[in-house]
């Protein structure tokens, strides 16, 4: 793993000390990485929308598998022409990647399905139950520890969304369903992609979890009639909905690197709270496009203390690792251990 995740992981970990620097070309890459994780969740979650409510597409699961042979093609001509490169497939791969196949494909059904089901604004409001989850898994699975104020900033999301959840009078208990199985997957796909790129990469996370999973996907599809449905779908003489469709396609490759890119330079529980950052514009959006919000007080105002923890995480966040970036010359002379202690580093490292 890179020094610049290892300096990430944790708010309260030794690497956010003021004698760990963060240089600035590793803090813009951060920050980077974090905007455009924000902006492709933020675009897919619209396109989605299209395909699946405005065109009436009746299969989540078949745009989710057009969405995993997307990723495969991309990757796999990438790297036919030596613009990335990833491990082969070898018998040791099915240990260095599970679970992820599984969260992968639950992560992308239960997304899909939920999206479809729910207005945006409810939407955004149930799925920051996703914070608290990654918090949960990330100190159990990956030992992290998090500062009282991180803490409370995400109590503060969470109180807001049950607040704001309280006045959803369009109630439906399979979008709900939907939406808090996609809570899960989503925490745990987070957590353990953290975990895998380790071993096989960026790249490699993204190609082997799309390749497994298709085939199990498109059978099941199949099985249940789903992709019958699909087939027979009238919108295919469209040439406004196959534009969507192939757009939805591509933009789910482009948000499934950003979050394993996103992944890689940040911690986990910072890829989901950005996430929900992003999602300030798409709830706002949502009252005014698509038809379906009803306005209330409770909501609204649930909406906004959501909004309110997840900018003081943000705040909390960067704060800490960009006000780690200065040190004074009378630090390095006191402490000059710390600044060339590498073996401690990489030890904190391979712990990921």
């Amino acid at each position: 793993m890179s020094r610049s995740s290892s300096s990430f992981t944790s708010p309260t970990s030794s690497a956010s000390s003021p004698f760990n620097p963060v240089p600035r070309h590793e803090q813009f890459v951060k920050l980077f990485s974090a905007a455009f994780y924000a902006a492709s969740s933020f675009l897919i979650v619209i396109v989605n929308k299209t395909v699946l409510t405005t065109y009436r597409f009746p299969s989540y699961t078949f745009l989710g598998i057009g969405q995993m042979a997307c990723t495969i093609v991309i990757l796999y001509l990438a790297k036919m022409c030596n613009a990335i490169s990833f491990h082969d497939f070898d018998k040791s791969l099915h240990r260095k990647i599970f679970p992820l196949p599984l969260l992968y494909v639950g992560n992308h059904i239960t997304g899909l399905g939920s999206t479809k089901k729910l207005s945006l604004p409810m939407f955004t409001v149930l799925r920051k139950f996703t914070i608290l989850l990654t918090m949960i898994m990330e100190a159990k699975i990956l030992r992290n520890s998090f500062s009282p104020q991180l803490v409370c900033s995400v109590v503060a999301i969470v109180f807001g969304a049950l607040i704001a959840a309280s006045s959803d009078l369009a109630f439906d208990a399979e979008g709900y369903a939907f939406v808090l199985l996609n809570d899960v997957f989503t925490a745990a796909n987070g957590v353990y992609t953290k975990q895998k790129i380790e071993g096989l990469g960026k790249y490699g996370v993204l190609f082997y979890n799309a390749f497994i999973i298709i085939v199990p996907t498109i059978l099941a599809s199949a099985y249940t009639g789903d992709l019958e449905k699909a087939i027979a779908f009238n919108g295919w003489v469209s040439l406004g909905f196959i534009f969507y469709f192939l757009l939805s396609c591509v933009m789910g490759f482009i948000l499934m690197y950003s979050i394993v890119l996103c992944s890689h330079h940040n911690s986990a529980l910072t890829t989901t709270v950005i996430g929900a950052i992003k999602n300030v514009a798409v709830a706002y959006i949502g009252m005014f496009i698509g038809g379906d919000y009803e306005f209330s007080w409770p909501n609204f105002v649930g909406l906004n203390i959501c909004i309110s923890g997840g900018l003081a995480y943000s705040y909390l966040t960067f704060h800490s690792t960009s006000s780690s970036s200065p040190h004074t010359p009378n630090q390095e002379k006191e402490e000059p251990k710390h600044v060339v202690e590498e073996p401690h580093d990489i030890s904190e490292k391979r712990a990921f």
